[in-house]
């Protein structure tokens, strides 16, 4: 039982830390760090949870949960449930209850990742017909729609695309700003950071923390592109640049893109932080956070090889 309350413990602490997190707002002051402790945070929660049921129901095989779910494979095809206890109801209950919810998070991540590809590789198909260059924006695709929209495709062919009406509604800084920052999101990836836990919220769509987690990184990864964008341009033509497109409406994102505006309050949010910056955590900070955040992510694998 001891592994079994260590998971238990350590699923709890990650459940009551996200809760704290979505409240804070040192996170602002350094998104990228703030991105690994919320993965940490995620990937712990996950094997933690689903670690505690198998804990329990494999703990007669008393070698931990990755041996003990062979041991229970090989004494399955045997015909019986273990030597210990053979037909323990609670432990099957446990076990049947883990393996469903690691089942079911694997599903759902592998599921998504296809839904998002195939959206990509349709909407690409999409650019190819309608979609033109333009010398004054070299390198971005251009769609001659006169509403205001800016958003990248990542992926191995990815692609940057504006609309004629953005054209028209930016100054030539702030669309060099808008695509620093869509850059920014095409070379950090930041399409795979947020997979996880648009996955998370398909597996639990009744869960208000989850949701309010989703948003909070989907939030701090825009602000990472923020910063990333702010080294190539001024700060304030990007804000000027999110505000203008506030103020026209902008067109919704296309699904599997990832698009410069947001909702009115992340929006605002990043305005604010553009215009009047806060202190940059210290390095040692940082640093004692990206630590902090390994150790985590390592504690619940640790956990599933500890015999019980």
């Amino acid at each position: 039982m001891i592994t079994a309350a260590a998971l238990a413990t350590l699923a709890l602490v990650c459940a009551v830390g996200a809760w704290r997190f979505t409240r804070a707002r040192w996170t602002y002051r350094a998104p990228h760090v703030a991105i690994v402790l919320w993965q940490a945070l995620g990937v712990t929660w996950g094997l933690a949870g689903t670690g505690t049921l198998l804990a329990y129901a494999l703990e007669p095989y008393g070698q931990g949960v990755l041996h003990g779910l062979a041991a229970f494979a090989a004494s399955a095809l045997g015909g019986g449930y273990g030597p210990a206890e053979p037909y323990d109801l609670p432990r099957i209950v446990a076990l049947i209850a883990g393996l469903t919810a690691l089942v079911v998070l694997v599903v759902v991540l592998l599921i998504a990742g296809a839904q998002t590809l195939r959206a990509r590789r349709r909407h690409r198909t999409l650019l190819a017909l309608i979609a033109r260059e333009d010398p004054e924006v070299p390198g971005v695709r251009v769609v001659d729609y006169p509403g205001a929209t800016a958003y990248c495709v990542p992926g191995l062919r990815s692609q940057v695309v504006v609309s004629a009406g953005t054209l028209k509604l930016l100054s030539p800084a702030e669309l060099s700003a808008v695509l620093a920052h869509e850059t920014a999101h095409v070379r950090e990836r930041h399409d795979l950071v947020l997979l996880p836990f648009a996955a998370l919220r398909r597996a639990l769509p009744w869960s208000r923390l989850v949701a309010n987690v989703q948003a909070e990184v989907s939030l701090l990864v825009e602000m990472a592109a923020d910063d990333v964008a702010r080294r190539y341009c001024s700060p304030r033509r990007l804000a000027t640049a999110l505000l203008r497109f506030g103020t026209a409406g902008a067109v919704p994102t296309p699904n599997g893109a990832m698009g410069a505006a947001g909702s009115c309050s992340a929006v605002m949010a990043r305005v604010e932080r553009l215009v009047t910056p806060g202190p940059v955590l210290s390095r040692g900070v940082r640093y004692s956070i990206v630590a902090f955040s390994v150790t985590l992510t390592a504690s619940a694998p640790l956990l599933w090889l500890v015999p019980h």
